[in-house]
């Protein structure tokens, strides 16, 4: 089969499912539409022609990793919908390397995303905050979860838990000096447990 013929049979989402294989196996450094056209066996321009730009093929990978997250069989309570759709997020971001840099370099306002945001507001919504806050709660959970993500991704098998516990002085950082044993990158699923508890439950009440 020639290049152009495989280039006929190409679609959007064959590119952008091997432009997530390879950055599941080389990460978000390696990643091209050269790269992924060679994946494909084609031309680049090939690749062109389906996602435009690289800036394009990301916002759909991106969105195309929101997608794997499942909105059925939530929890019937809003509170607890809000937090398991966080946990759920935040599992999308984990199951691809780099996710959470691929996601946080988007500004997605694709299917997927608008899909899962709905769902994530709309139980807000049900918590009975008004609409400044629900938006602004949406935005506090969805950032948290991203940053603590990238976080986790890029610490990897790294020991940074012990690098940053030699680096704190306790003469010359008291404060950080006591805490710095609950710092530790081993704490990344009770960290985002606390964190997104915590901003749940200190939005403000409706009506302030």
């Amino acid at each position: 089969m020639t290049n152009r013929q495989q280039g006929d049979r190409l679609d959007p989402a064959t590119v952008i499912g091997a432009a997530l294989e390879l950055l599941d196996e080389n990460g978000m450094d390696a990643l091209s539409t050269r790269a992924v056209a060679d994946r494909l066996g084609v031309r680049m321009n090939t690749v062109l022609w389906h996602v435009k730009t690289k800036a394009r093929m990301l916002e759909l990978m991106a969105d195309a990793v929101l997608g794997e997250i499942r909105l059925d069989e939530l929890p019937s309570a809003p509170e607890e919908r809000v937090l398991e759709l966080a946990r759920r997020y935040r599992r999308a971001l984990l199951a691809h390397r780099d996710g959470a840099a691929l996601v946080v370099g988007t500004y997605g306002i694709e299917p997927h995303t608008l899909r899962f945001a709905d769902a994530l507001v709309g139980a807000l919504l049900e918590c009975g905050l008004e609409d400044r806050e629900v938006a602004w709660t949406a935005w506090a959970l969805t950032y948290f979860a991203l940053g603590l993500a990238q976080e986790q991704q890029a610490a990897g098998d790294r020991p940074l838990g012990e690098a940053l516990a030699n680096a704190v002085s306790e003469t010359t950082h008291p404060s950080l000096h006591r805490v710095v044993a609950h710092l530790a990158p081993g704490s990344f699923d009770e960290r985002f447990e606390f964190g997104a508890a915590a901003i749940l439950a200190g939005r403000p009440s409706p009506g302030r």
